[in-house]
């Protein structure tokens, strides 16, 4: 897996987070192909609010955004494993680190646990999981949960770095 980490603002706060490896940890567990390609970008509130504005018509920065180019269930991951060496390009991810060091005392999180979950919840919209619908998003969430307790136990981190869980191992979160 190719995951490209695009961060020129705030590289400090974000050179604290395993994110190649969480994002090929995540990944691995959605059975993403070896040959997929990720790009993950970590930008300010004015670059994020231009965006929600742009591409969801919504007002303000978001905390997370993401741009699927090749999905796993188009017509392009059906044959993702018939041209291995070819770049199967999953998709970008957007965080405004910003927001997410904001959300760190809403959610009662660490940085790297914010981010974790911010990635998370973008990769997985990568691979097709969306929260539109309220049947949807209980899938969503009880994944997102599932891959964060994984996480946490292979770095050997404790839980609570992610904020509260509710319901079937749901994470407490807002709209994003």
């Amino acid at each position: 897996m190719n995951i490209e980490v695009n961060c020129e603002y705030r590289e400090d706060l974000i050179a604290t987070v395993p994110v190649s490896d969480l994002a090929t940890f995540v990944l691995a567990h959605e059975a993403c192909p070896k040959n997929a390609e990720v790009s993950i970008s970590f930008i300010d509130d004015d670059e994020m609010a231009r965006l929600n504005e742009e591409y969801r018509g919504k007002t303000g920065p978001t905390d997370v955004l993401s741009f699927e180019c090749d999905g796993l269930d188009d017509e392009m991951g059906e044959g993702r494993n018939a041209f291995p060496d070819m770049p199967f390009e999953l998709g970008d991810v957007i965080i405004a680190l910003d927001v997410a060091e904001r959300q760190t005392a809403r959610f009662g999180t660490t940085f790297e646990g914010e981010m974790s979950v911010l990635l998370v919840h973008g990769l997985l919209h990568l691979c097709g999981y969306d929260h539109i619908e309220d049947d949807e998003a209980e899938v969503m969430e009880a994944r997102e949960a599932e891959i964060l307790r994984g996480w946490a136990q292979e770095r050997g981190v404790d839980l609570s770095i992610f904020g509260e869980f509710n319901g079937p191992g749901a994470l407490v979160r807002g709209e994003h």
